[in-house]
């Protein structure tokens, strides 16, 4: 008689969502330490609200079908409202400001981390899980705290570990674009095609004029035979339009123009602090940054990594964005009816350590200090090194494997462990220990030819007196 078949559930991860562990999350938490103490240092505090938000609330993906969908995950509530993972962390801090406006100082400065959700398709760096950091300040209008802003952005960038060379923040200005918009002839607050040329230009870095002069127009077939439908403008509209964008002369334009003429006086303020604080040649004008989210107002600026990586295909491509933030005065609003000038910065820290690994460019992130356990008598020996180790701020740990000293020392490397502590019989017999660095090992293993030098150098390794474990260790950490 056949035995009934266990069905087992397959092991696999949900797509966008990653397993982390280890030296990646070691460097996360660093990242995130060094970026929140930049904030710190401009006088932001922390604040931690729900991953749970009322999907009402979160204002740019308002449910119109029996399930909201629209790039966030949803689900009904046992009292049939509907709640949503956060897609970012301002949505949920305009939430919090209205719920607590009266008690809030003026302007309000806060700080988050935290998980956010995106229902996207996920690509290489782009998850659909992944951690933000964001700093905004509430109550405080342009320019002055859009200057103050960008320069705190550029600081956090470069705590992360991000080299001057390789990062530009590229700035531009929602009125300015809806001055644009108005010189055009188009009503800014029209998302068809208002909403489609913006699109377009947003494409500029990477279609050029030719490509957005196609979406401008009556459309464009990509490489793949997708057709993406264009925003129908006149010729002399598009060659307005591709005028702005290649930086010709729009001043006169704008200046007749007075939600234009308001954008650039605003740009121009910022660009000047800027300079006079030493910031301006990490920051240039780009009209080509539109940003995504409908609530920006004012000027909006994103961080692109210069350098090249490899992309899915093999092919060599910029980095690209790691980080954004912009102007919000009307994101409060929906929920008090009054304008609350707002302004923020984000750095998106699961694709910035994806960057900085691909450049390697990530700080080296070390295990703990193994002890390997090749007496079992001996075990409370070998416990009272690693508390000895822990006591001095050394993370450190006995080897509790079972196997023997091959396997334990494979072990330590897999940890990513800077140094093993070896005490076996003769050791002990003498009250010593046998050290071994094993990144000065490894170093050293690049110049020596043969097994016979390397038995007799034992680079990276020495015997010492119990006594003077703590401090050898300490040395070679430093």
């Amino acid at each position: 008689m056949a035995k009934n078949k266990v069905k087992r559930p397959k092991a696999r991860k949900a797509r966008g969502f990653p397993d982390r562990s280890g030296a990646e999350l070691i460097a996360e938490r660093l990242m995130l330490e060094r970026i929140g103490k930049v904030y710190e240092s401009y006088g932001f505090a922390q604040l931690a609200t729900p991953a749970f938000e009322y999907t009402d609330a979160l204002g740019k993906f308002l449910p119109d079908v029996d399930r909201p969908n629209a790039g966030v995950f949803s689900l009904q509530d046992d009292d049939d409202q509907w709640l949503s993972l956060r897609y970012d962390l301002t949505a949920p801090l305009a939430r919090y400001v209205a719920e607590n406006m009266d008690a809030l100082p003026r302007p309000y400065r806060r700080y988050a981390v935290g998980t956010v959700w995106r229902n996207e398709k996920p690509g290489p760096g782009r998850f659909r899980e992944f951690t933000q950091i964001d700093a905004d300040a509430c109550f405080a209008p342009a320019p002055h705290a859009d200057a103050e802003i960008i320069m705190m952005f550029v600081d956090a960038l470069s705590a992360a570990g991000v080299d001057d060379k390789d990062v530009e923040i590229r700035l531009s200005s929602r009125k300015v674009m809806t001055g644009l918009l108005e010189i055009i002839g188009l009503d800014p607050q029209d998302q068809g095609q208002a909403g489609t040329v913006l699109r377009a230009m947003d494409k500029y870095d990477r279609l050029g004029a030719d490509g957005v002069a196609l979406l401008l127009g009556e459309g464009r077939k990509d490489e793949s035979g997708d057709y993406t439908e264009g925003a129908k403008l006149e010729t002399a509209q598009i060659d307005t339009v591709l005028r702005f964008m290649e930086g010709g002369d729009m001043a006169e334009a704008l200046s007749a123009n007075a939600v234009g003429a308001e954008g650039t006086e605003e740009l121009t303020q910022i660009i000047s602090t800027l300079t006079e604080l030493g910031y301006s040649d990490r920051v240039k004008l780009d009209p080509s940054v539109i940003r995504g989210l409908d609530y920006y107002t004012g000027p909006v600026f994103e961080a692109e990594l210069t350098f090249d990586v490899e992309n899915e295909k093999g092919q060599t491509v910029q980095f690209g964005s790691v980080g954004s933030g912009g102007r919000y005065d009307g994101l409060i609003a929906r929920f008090k009816g009054q304008e609350v000038p707002s302004v923020g910065c984000s750095v998106g820290v699961s694709r910035l350590l994806t960057a900085l690994k691909s450049k390697a460019a990530l700080d080296e992130a070390l295990g703990p200090v193994v002890v390997l356990a090749l007496d079992t008598s001996e075990m409370p020996r070998y416990h009272r090194m690693a508390q000895a180790l822990r006591k001095e701020g050394i993370a450190a740990e006995v080897y509790l494997g079972g196997a023997g000293m091959k396997a334990q020392m494979r072990y330590a490397d897999k940890r990513g462990a800077p140094i093993t502590v070896i005490c076996g019989e003769d050791e002990i017999a003498k009250n010593e220990v046998t050290l071994k660095d094993l990144r000065a090992g490894k170093k050293a293993s690049e110049a020596i030819e043969s097994r016979d030098q390397w038995t007799e150098e034992r680079p990276g390794q020495e015997t010492v007196a119990e006594g003077r474990m703590i401090d050898w260790i300490k040395e070679r950490l430093q």
